[in-house]
């Protein structure tokens, strides 16, 4: 099949699930050799990570838990797009809540697909600097630890398995190779 039309055709579907931060979809789809097939899958909204560095070369990071996983993460500050919202609007707006930092510099990294066999979702990384502290406003329902490290030690926590969240992996690697 080397070079041959790989696409699958949407031929009906439906929205299984609905809820406020993304939707579940399940669809018949025609394959390429004409046969049907199911395909679930999540359409999101899209989000950005930021990738923020202090003037002394430090990084922000944040501790969560995600519940799916049943564990704490250290990540780079997130935040889902809104519908009015360009993704570097976002990126400032969820950098200033989740950690009271206003970036005075704004270098678009890249965007990745981090689960492109059942998801839409594309996450569009940051690189912030320039940074002025001002005061955080967490969402309702929003708890988190903000904290820094040097630079380096966040990389080598990532190279080294410390840090699994792809986003923050990715981000603090894209940063790395732009510094």
């Amino acid at each position: 099949m080397k070079g041959g039309k790989l696409t699958e055709d949407r031929v009906s579907g439906e929205v299984v699930y609905a809820g406020k931060f993304f939707e579940v979809h399940r669809d018949v789809v025609r394959l390429p050799d004409d046969a049907q097939a199911v395909r679930d899958y999540i359409r999101h909204p899209g989000a950005v990570a930021m990738v923020a560095l202090t003037a002394d070369g430090n990084v922000i990071l944040e501790r969560q838990h995600r519940y799916p996983l049943g564990r704490d993460f250290v990540e780079i500050p997130a935040g889902k797009v809104d519908a009015d919202e360009t993704q570097l609007d976002t990126a400032k707006r969820e950098l200033l809540e989740e950690t009271g930092y206003a970036a005075a510099e704004w270098t678009r990294l890249g965007l990745i697909h981090n689960a492109i066999g059942y998801s839409d979702e594309g996450i569009e990384l940051w690189l912030a600097t320039g940074l002025e502290k001002r005061e955080a406003k967490l969402d309702a329902e929003e708890f988190l630890e903000v904290f820094t490290l040097p630079f380096g030690e966040a990389l080598a926590m990532a190279a080294d398995g410390r840090i699994s969240d792809v986003k923050t992996i990715i981000g603090l690697f894209w940063a790395a190779s732009r510094r």
